[in-house]
């Protein structure tokens, strides 16, 4: 299961970076489940790992299933694609209350975002954003990376 609160930031914060990733997403499905392939690159030491993930509807709280890809194996389903791939510049931070901020620039700054993961529903319920996390985009439709996969349009309805 992911539980994860989701925020638009204006750029990185100014705390120290513990991961720091360039990496390519791409659907093969948008319904009723998505479907994404993600190739991430370990900015430090340059080693690219390949994942499949499936994840149920939802905003709050949605169910996750990863697995590991080959690189062929990516490459393969990759070319299914019908659109290119959405592009990002990833880094995490560790907070002080033992959570990890997940941060986002996405195609060269067409919009950013930051995530929170949480164990619980309660746990993300009660968590106070930071202050310099914009508006929470968490229960808002419109913001799904599928939906800016489809139109390449900013999820929440602002255009490119």
């Amino acid at each position: 299961m992911e539980i994860e609160r989701k925020f638009w930031i204006d750029q990185f914060p100014d705390l120290p970076c513990k991961v720091h990733k360039r990496t390519e997403q791409g659907y093969l499905s948008i319904t009723p489940f998505e479907v994404r392939i993600r190739k991430s690159e370990d900015c430090a030491t340059g080693q690219c790992t390949y994942r499949l993930t499936i994840k149920s509807q939802g905003d709050l709280a949605r169910h996750e299933v990863e697995t590991a890809l080959e690189a062929q194996q990516y490459e393969e389903l990759k070319s299914l694609l019908d659109r290119p791939m959405i592009c990002k510049d990833y880094r995490a931070y560790a907070l002080e209350d033992g959570y990890t901020l997940e941060c986002s620039i996405v195609d060269g700054g067409v919009f950013s975002y930051a995530e929170v993961e949480f164990p619980s529903e309660e746990a993300a319920a009660s968590w106070r954003p930071l202050p310099f996390l914009g508006r929470e985009t968490t229960y808002e439709t419109g913001f799904k990376m599928h939906n800016y996969w489809l139109d390449r349009t900013v999820p929440g309805g602002k255009s490119e």
